[in-house]
């Protein structure tokens, strides 16, 4: 389920909402490849950190673990949508990632194409003989099939009748 903007500003900080609104469509398409991996580094680690600081709420409600705070946490409802925010807006920017290498490795392949293509025009014509005389050409391979001395219809015809002669003389 989408968050709007309104709610992933209520469950994040100042620093984490600046991050997260780098992965939003406008502000994304203006971020270099370098920012862009390192917004995806910083988020990642502030994931994690929310998956692990609801994981400990989690075993303190259920009086696993001691408590951190003052108080033992009642509820890490909060951290879950921190969690949720957070790993959306990684999505979106290891999305953005990954188009950005599609495009890059579509770019170098059509450009050595490209390459290809001039070097073969600059490439010298095919040699051709001198004179317009056909040369002698390709020799004759003899087949190494067996010949055949009879036609197999011919054998078959002879088969037959020698079986009805056979059956007359059985009679």
């Amino acid at each position: 389920m989408a968050i709007s903007r309104k709610d992933e500003a209520r469950f994040l900080d100042k620093d984490e909402a600046a991050l997260v609104e780098k992965s939003h469509h406008p502000d994304i398409a203006s971020v270099d490849d370098k920012e862009l991996s390192s917004t995806i580094k910083l988020i990642r680690e502030r994931r994690d950190r929310a998956r692990e600081i609801g994981q400990r709420q989690r075993r303190e409600m259920r009086g696993k673990a001691k408590p951190q705070g003052a108080k033992p946490a009642g509820d890490n409802a909060g951290t879950k949508q921190k969690m949720a925010v957070l790993a959306q807006a990684l999505k979106r920017l290891n999305s953005e990632q990954t188009r950005r290498q599609q495009l890059s490795a579509r770019n170098a392949t059509a450009s050595g194409m490209k390459r290809a293509m001039e070097m073969k025009a600059a490439a010298s014509a095919p040699k051709r003989p001198a004179s317009k005389t056909a040369d002698k050409g390709m020799k004759a391979k003899p087949s190494k099939k067996n010949q055949q001395i009879t036609d197999p219809r011919e054998v078959g015809r002879v088969s037959q009748q020698i079986k009805k002669a056979q059956a007359k003389k059985d009679k």
